[in-house]
Formats: structure tokens, C-alpha cells, sequence
């Protein structure tokens, strides 16, 4: 049964900083792209960043260009997301999952920037 359980968010003033982590399960880890996704209160959900399978190359929504880095340790079947300078606008629940795969949602983790 593919899992995915994300971590790692919280409360954060503008311009601050969190990483995101999101230990996947039930299916091999190193041979798939891995993305973030967010969803803000009234808004659809949202491609955020995606890393393929040996994390040589990623890209980036442009809201998130230059401020958010994924990365992943195929060892620890873990993605991150390394966010910051942290904007009012970033305020979501976090989720990864397989990239190109509909796969269940997990809970997903709160970021609220706020001062």
C-alpha cells in the first residue's frame, strides 16, 4: 500500500524559513519522481515541485522559483522541501505524492506565514 506521511511544518513569520519532510512507503522509492503539492484555504490544490528519480534534475512552479528546493535521499525514502524567504501567499497544507500517479493523499502538513 503506497503511504506517504509529511512533517515539518508550522508557524513562520514572512521571510522565514521550514523544510518539509515526507517518508514515502509500499512502493520503490528510487524509481519514481517525486512531487510537492500544496492547497491553500479556497483554492484547488496546486503542483508545487518535483524531483526525478535519481534527483538530478528538478523543476518549480514560478511562485516557488528561486526560494523552494526539493530534494531526496533515495536511502532514507524521504523527499524534502527546503522552503525560504517565506511569503503570507505560501500559507498551505503541504502534501507529496508519486509525480504522474494518482495515488491517496496523506495528511499533508500546515505552513502558515504569518507575522
Amino acid at each position: 500500500q503506497v503511504q506517504f506521511v509529511e512533517s515539518g511544518g508550522g508557524l513562520v513569520q514572512p521571510g522565514g524559513s521550514l523544510r518539509l519532510s515526507c517518508a514515502a512507503s509500499g512502493f520503490t522509492f528510487s524509481s519514481y519522481a517525486m512531487s510537492w503539492y500544496r492547497q491553500a484555504p479556497g483554492k484547488e490544490r496546486e503542483l508545487v515541485a518535483t524531483i526525478k528519480s535519481a534527483g538530478l534534475a528538478t523543476n518549480y512552479a514560478d511562485s516557488v522559483k528561486g526560494r523552494f528546493t526539493i530534494s531526496r535521499d533515495n536511502a532514507k525514502i524521504t523527499v524534502y522541501l527546503q522552503m525560504d524567504s517565506l511569503k503570507p501567499e505560501d500559507t498551505a497544507v503541504y502534501y507529496c505524492r508519486r509525480r504522474y500517479y494518482a495515488d491517496a493523499w496523506g495528511q499533508g502538513t500546515q505552513v502558515t506565514v504569518s507575522s
